[in-house]
């Protein structure tokens, strides 16, 4: 399954980055929905679900390093 959220400012200033989240089966990689991911077996391969997940953020701008502006 795969979950994309834009970036966006909260009401008190602060940046939420742009972020990418993915829950795939760890055996065999099957792209999971979400109506999937609450069976206990994957449709793909038929194993025990064990989900692999990962999470992808956008960076707009870097702090300054050290405090100072090269």
């Amino acid at each position: 399954m795969k979950n994309q959220v834009p970036l966006r400012t909260l009401p008190d200033g602060t940046v939420e980055a742009a972020h990418n989240t993915e829950a795939v089966c760890f055996h065999c990689g099957y792209d999971l929905d979400a109506v999937e991911l609450v069976a206990d077996t994957c449709y793909g391969c038929g194993k025990p679900l064990n989900l692999k997940q990962s999470v992808t953020i956008q960076v707009v701008t870097l702090p300054p390093i050290f405090g100072g502006v090269m």
